[in-house]
């Protein structure tokens, strides 16, 4: 079976890339590299062996010397370039990831958000028909989830009143498909929501590498402890990374810090070639969380990562950031049902292969 992964360069597609293969899947990787790197492509191959070298289940014959992968840089709104690698490789399903993703930034240039996720989505949507290929991945968010729910979140709490741009066009595309998915039953798709995925893969070959400034959690914490020493004191750092700004510590939570859904991004991964099969079972467009179930603040996670990877983290706390909310985390018991998948990887984890693949990156 062969899968399109668009966006498959980047932090979620390319560790979902090495659970495919590993899997025994076909893959085929389009992405813009706007924040990746071309280097991903060899690593995400290497790390596809590594695992492979390691897996138990001897059931499937796996060519090590010509892993099934093909790599294709383009932008998916280019629709002349997607019909091309649509007629040269028989596609049997798609995974979407490309798009923005920096709240933020979604809230500094929300035309480009815009024009972006919307725009590549329809674009491939089209293509999808023409090739007569209806099943569907779609990597979506908790943020399409309202401020105003009680917790944990479930797939049938309300949704909408998004508070940056870049929720919203999670938001949007979702109803784009469930639309589609009405006019059409023969397409499959489902809306995988994902919570806040951390970590990377234990090879410590590929990660969260964001270009530029980190908006995200866990890759600032890595940041942070890398000026603090174990061996890579020499990789120049910023100011900014002298101590990690902790935004809020007022919040109704046991220590006053946001608490939110930490992933591990193999489990994510995982997730992913469960939604596969599933895609093979279910007609219609279905929304399921992917998440633990468990709440972490961001002093949990500051003190498991110092303690497990035995490497100071100092921060300091500042105000509130416009737009977040006390505590956000899932109920993921429709993803246990549905795609037969839960989440198996724990904090320690997270924080420990998210500093393996820091420390190897910087060896």
């Amino acid at each position: 079976m062969k899968i399109l992964l668009t966006g498959g360069a980047g932090f979620i597609g390319s560790h979902t890339a090495v659970e495919l293969l590993a899997g025994g899947f076909e893959v085929v990787v389009v992405d813009n590299y706007s924040n990746s790197d071309v280097s991903v492509n060899d690593r995400i191959v290497q790390a596809a062996k590594w695992q492979i070298s390691r897996q138990k289940d001897d059931k499937l014959k796996i060519d090590m010397d010509n892993l099934p992968i093909t790599f294709y840089y383009g932008d998916c709104r280019d629709g002349m370039f997607l019909d091309s690698v649509f007629r040269e490789n028989e596609i049997d399903a798609v995974i979407h990831f490309a798009g923005l993703k920096a709240v933020g930034e979604s809230v500094e240039k929300p035309l480009a958000y815009y024009d972006n996720n919307l725009g590549s989505t329809l674009v491939l949507l089209n293509v999808m028909k023409d090739h007569n290929v209806k099943k569907l991945i779609f990597s979506s968010s908790a943020t399409v989830y309202s401020g105003d729910n009680k917790m944990p979140l479930d797939e049938n709490s309300k949704t909408g009143n998004c508070t940056n741009p870049y929720g919203w066009t999670k938001y949007m595309i979702e109803e784009i498909l469930r639309d589609e998915a009405l006019a059409d039953k023969e397409w499959s798709i489902a809306l995988l929501r994902y919570f806040n995925p951390v970590g990377a893969h234990a090879s410590g070959l590929i990660g969260e590498e964001p270009n530029g400034i980190p908006n995200n959690l866990m890759p600032y914490i890595c940041r942070v402890a890398a000026g603090q020493g174990l061996g890579i004191r020499g990789q120049k750092l910023g100011k900014e990374y002298q101590k990690l700004k902790v935004f809020g510590n007022d919040y109704p939570t046991k220590d006053g810090t946001g608490v939110r859904d930490y992933i591990h991004v193999v489990d994510l991964a995982k997730g992913h070639v469960a939604a596969v099969s599933y895609l093979y079972r279910h007609s219609g467009a279905e929304a399921i969380n992917l998440g633990t179930g468990q709440g972490y603040s961001v002093l949990d996670m500051v003190q498991t990562f110092a303690k497990v990877n035995d490497v100071p983290v100092p921060y300091e706390i500042t105000g509130r950031r416009a737009g977040d909310v006390a505590e956000v985390y899932a109920n993921p018991a429709k993803a246990k049902k549905e795609l037969l998948w839960q989440a198996e990887l724990g904090l320690e984890d997270m924080v420990r292969d998210a500093w393996g693949y820091m420390v190897k990156k910087c060896e």
